[in-house]
């Protein structure tokens, strides 16, 4: 096989654009494109030319020759899909479709809240359409990408490249950052219909599903998503208290965060220093006594929710023991649900614990009934087959899945936490992207399209009009002016640049990409060293002069590609 797939990829189906003979499966438009835990290179057709290689985005694809022990299992892997899925209906060449123009010239600005991954590619496939003339995007945080930068564990720096694209797409003519700035309290939902012709809310899912059990509340009872972004650096989290001073860990919920926290809970110190991961979270985790990570599932080891590719990251790991703790007919061949996810838990269960090492060890069939402690988390209560037992910990985390809270000024579908919306539309001028659009799933890719649905609806509203609507009264410079007015501390794409430039340069000291600051006040600071002053000061919002001036430059462009339109 000449090229294959080595993680969980972005999915937002460059590569598969990028080769001649469509040999990468799922693509956009095939069932499972966008759900998938990867995609696929079909070795029948590669022709190993490496185009695939060379736009994947977090280099995820590699030629067989390369590939490490660790990844030797992804050979199959790929193979193996194709067994199941032939694609024997393939194309000469990836199908691009042609890019769609409107019918209403414009132009047109667009405000995006959230500069995570949905965000961005919702900003992406905007700025493609030369009748947007604009769009702004709003993050409360100093700092853009969202669950890339905070989300991402630290040992998975391949995942963190796709700030690569995000880079391309800050740079793209019409863009720019009010970054710092809170939608709601800084500026409300009101100001923002008043100046841009439509609305995207982009803002994830900011919570976590709770377990409903006693003693949930007990300090060392946390959620993963508390403990993800405190070895992330997040500033809501960096002084989290996280007592690692027994010898065990439980993890409740056995899906892909599931694995990521016990992993890095278990990990060698040494290697994570090289890592972007917090000072602050790498310093306590020196002085950590946990020694075991028991990872629960409710399930069996066929309905386990972690994917694949992370079990096979799982098994690769030197210097740590995992342990499968599960009824031995639930991994016996041919038992329900059996496939490659059990093969592989089968051999991982086969191996002998070495003597000293620390441990990580996957229960299955296994559910939590109460949180022990009286002031502090002493052990947690859990059943198995009706019978109840007490697990001795310090810390307890719930690993269950994120969900989405009420958004101010939007509605909200408290079963789902959701936005109630229409292929992302919640009303003309008003759209919804990413996980308050359609939940905590997929992958980072699974943005792309999620993006490209929300932009439809967007470019068909602005063809039809705002029935009922007043048209915007804003300018790019108004717009810079309001926000500077409302939050005097807003940093832009310059300001970013500078605090992306001074973390690097932090990091490179110490011999890892970067090392995060994590206090507002010192990423405000950064942001503005060496900012000019003047009367551009106001924009705040763009390269060399303000995107105001970057939008002025790209005007007389516009204006060419529309009169050639009409000439038409």
């Amino acid at each position: 096989m000449p090229y294959v797939v080595t993680q969980s990829c972005c999915a937002d189906a460059s590569c598969v654009q990028a080769c001649p003979v469509n040999c990468i499966h799922p693509a956009p438009g095939e069932p499972g494109f966008g759900t998938a835990e990867m995609l696929y290179v079909d070795a029948k057709s590669c022709v190993d030319c490496g185009a695939c290689a060379t736009a994947c985005p977090v280099e995820a694809i590699k030629p067989h020759t390369t590939l490490t022990p660790a990844e030797q299992p992804f050979l199959a892997l790929n193979a193996a899909y194709y067994d199941c899925f032939p694609h024997a209906d393939r194309h000469p060449l990836a199908i691009i479709e042609k890019q769609r123009r409107l019918q209403v010239p414009g132009p047109f600005r667009v405000a995006v809240i959230g500069a995570g991954p949905a965000g961005l590619y919702t900003a992406d496939e905007l700025l493609k359409h030369p009748e947007i003339e604009g769009v702004d995007v709003y993050d409360r945080l100093p700092t853009p990408y969202g669950l890339v930068r905070y989300g991402v564990a630290p040992d998975h720096g391949h995942t963190k490249q796709v700030e690569q694209l995000f880079r391309a797409v800050e740079e793209l003519p019409g863009f720019r950052y009010f970054l710092g700035v809170e939608v709601g309290r800084d500026v409300t939902l009101a100001d923002l219909r008043e100046q841009y012709h439509a609305v995207v809310y982009a803002t994830g899912a900011a919570s976590d599903r709770r377990l409903g059990v006693p003693g949930e509340q007990l300090p060392g009872s946390l959620s993963a998503t508390e403990l993800v972004a405190w070895y992330n650096g997040h500033p809501d989290r960096a002084d989290l208290p996280v007592p690692l001073e027994h010898e065990r860990a439980v993890v409740i919920g056995n899906g892909n965060v599931a694995l990521d926290v016990a992993r890095i809970l278990t990990a060698d110190l040494t290697a994570l220093e090289r890592t972007d991961m917090s000072a602050l979270a790498w310093a306590a985790l020196q002085r950590s006594s946990i020694r075991e990570v028991v990872v629960l599932g409710r399930r069996g080891p066929a309905d386990a929710a972690f994917t694949l590719p992370e079990l096979v990251g799982l098994a690769a790991l030197e210097d740590v023991d995992v342990v499968v703790d599960a009824d031995p007919a639930s991994l016996a061949p041919g038992a329900p649900g059996d496939g490659a996810k059990l093969e592989l838990l089968r051999e991982i269960a086969s191996r002998t614990p070495v003597e000293g090492r620390r441990r990580l060890v996957l229960r299955f069939h296994t559910s939590p009934v109460a949180v022990l402690g009286e002031d502090a988390v002493t052990g947690l209560r859990v059943v198995r087959d009706g019978v109840e037992e007490d697990l001795d910990c310090g810390l307890v985390l719930r690993a269950i899945g994120y969900r989405g809270l009420p958004v101010a000024d939007l509605p909200y579908d408290e079963a789902t936490g959701t936005v109630p919306n229409d292929a992302g539309r919640v009303e003309t001028g008003l759209y919804v992207a990413g996980w308050v659009k359609r939940g905590p799933s997929g992958f980072i890719g699974t943005n792309k399209t999620c993006a490209q649905e929300t932009v439809t609806a967007i470019l068909d509203d602005l063809d039809a009009g705002r029935p009922g609507l007043p048209a915007p009264v804003g300018t790019a410079d108004t717009i810079a002016t309001v926000v500077a007015e409302r939050a005097p501390e807003v940093i832009d794409l310059a300001g970013w640049r500078r605090l992306d430039a001074e973390e690097r340069r932090r990091g490179a000291a110490r011999g890892r990409p970067r090392a995060k600051v994590v206090e507002l006040a010192e990423m405000r600071r950064l942001a503005r060293a060496g900012e000019a002053t003047g009367p551009g000061r106001p924009g705040r919002a763009g390269r060399g002069g303000g995107a105001a001036a970057a939008v002025r430059r790209y005007a007389s462009v516009r204006e060419i590609i529309r009169g050639s339109d009409r000439r038409r």
